[in-house]
């Protein structure tokens, strides 16, 4: 059994403990990114100081993002595409090299049929084509790819993190 790295935001091989206020302030955030402090500290029972420095502490261990998140068809890319990869050999390698790649958003090692997944946000289908046959297929390692074309988003949320 392979021994757990240490986690660079805890320093040791756990995940940051998260107690039921900072999971509300998380919720309260979720809701609007750009909610004052002072009235996240009024729905979670906190003075607007101890919020910010919660907030401030989540961010630093790396629980949390405060982002802009758009819609990406309104800001000019077209095609969205989920790319399941299958690699000989060592993952990392190939995994940071697509961690590299703007395009690719989201990328993760998984069990299953595929090692890695990648999503992949493109202008349109020639920049996609470019990316999976010209760069995603010519890493080194990658024995193959399939492709999963997103014909319509039904729903996408963020509100995982409180459930």
């Amino acid at each position: 059994m392979a021994s757990r790295s240490a986690d660079p935001r805890t320093g040791n091989g756990s995940a940051p403990s998260i107690d039921a206020v900072s999971l509300a302030i998380i919720e309260q955030l979720q809701e609007d990114g750009r909610r004052p402090y002072a009235a996240i500290g009024k729905a979670v029972g906190l003075s607007e100081a101890a919020v910010r420095q919660r907030v401030q502490k989540l961010l630093d261990q790396g629980v949390m993002q405060i982002v802009a998140v758009t819609d990406p068809l309104t800001v000019g890319f077209r095609r969205q595409a989920m790319v399941g990869i299958n690699v000989e050999g060592d993952l990392d390698p190939v995994a940071e090299a697509l961690t590299a790649m703007a395009e690719c958003e989201y990328v993760v090692m998984t069990a299953g049929s595929f090692d890695l997944m990648v999503e992949v946000v493109c202008e349109d289908d020639d920049h996609l084509l470019d990316v999976i046959n010209k760069r995603i297929r010519a890493l080194p390692g990658v024995r193959s790819t399939e492709s999963f074309v997103y014909l319509k988003l039904k729903k996408q949320t963020y509100m995982w993190g409180t459930r």
